[in-house]
């Protein structure tokens, strides 16, 4: 059996119960190790899980997955997620490979941002279209991605915006000269991702009616799950300038509100006047 078992975003102790079974009575455990991180470190994890686990990156389970599906047809291998396995198309991919193979998968499931940014108070039936918001180069400065929320606050939802991780992503000399070096991992803040929103209603430069103003209310969320958790609601231009520590942050648009989202959000507001 493959089987793809959520953590939670917390940290160790967050595995389900079944999944812990699991981890414990497999043959092999991969660590899924450049969509997300966990509070924890690796060493940590295995001495909860009583388990040693395998390091996945980008590259082995991309273009390696056949590796980490070997001998699955007779043994148990698994493959842990920060978050829910269903968090990133990359997992749902390695399954439908699996399944190719004649390989039996199963998937336990666990807390994931795209449910836990609850906590901020905004009711998830409230949320549209979630979108990306990625890392700004030189040369690509993509901005496609506020036609997204545009369409989500013209009818009065809510936006969540995942904001860009990059770990393990190869340097530009690796690329053209086949030389394996890697660029220092980066997560993108929330002040930095309203900053290029900033830059972008700044410019003016918009396909339809833009509906996202400088004053418009966001919600910034770090941590969300750990231990030191943050949220802060200000304007877009206010939260530009905020500091919400280390990662991983995630940022909501505000769409229209009900009077309990409202309510709850006023303990969060950087400016309680």
């Amino acid at each position: 059996m493959f089987y793809i078992v959520g953590l939670g975003l917390g940290g160790v102790k967050d595995i389900t119960v079944r999944g812990l079974e699991i981890v414990r009575n497999a043959e092999r455990v991969y660590l899924e190790s450049y969509t997300s991180i966990l509070p924890e470190d690796k060493l940590k994890l295995e001495t909860f899980y009583e388990k040693p686990l395998i390091e996945a990156d980008r590259e082995m389970v991309e273009q390696s997955a056949d590796e980490i599906l070997d001998s699955a047809h007779e043994k148990d291998v698994v493959l842990l997620v920060v978050g829910d396995p269903f968090g990133a198309t990359t997992h749902a991919d390695i399954l439908l490979r699996a399944r190719d193979l004649n390989i039996n998968t199963k998937v336990v499931h666990n807390a994931s941002i795209l449910n836990a940014i609850g906590c901020c108070g905004l009711q998830l039936y409230h949320f549209g279209e979630t979108v990306s918001i990625p890392f700004w180069t030189d040369i690509w400065r993509p901005s496609s991605f506020l036609n997204k929320i545009n369409q989500n606050k013209a009818i009065g939802l809510h936006t969540l915006c995942l904001l860009d991780i990059q770990v393990k992503e190869p340097t530009w000399e690796s690329i053209t000269k086949k030389k394996k070096e890697y660029q220092p991992s980066r997560f993108m803040e929330v002040k930095e991702a309203c900053s290029q929103l900033l830059q972008i209603i700044n410019k003016g430069e918009f396909e339809e009616v833009n509906y996202v103003s400088r004053e418009c209310l966001c919600v910034g969320a770090a941590r969300v799950g750990w231990p030191d958790q943050k949220i802060v609601v200000a304007t877009l231009a206010e939260m530009a300038d905020v500091d919400l520590g280390p990662p991983l942050h995630s940022m909501v648009i505000v769409g229209k509100l009900h009077p309990i989202e409202e309510q709850f959000l006023k303990q969060f507001f950087i400016n309680k006047t």
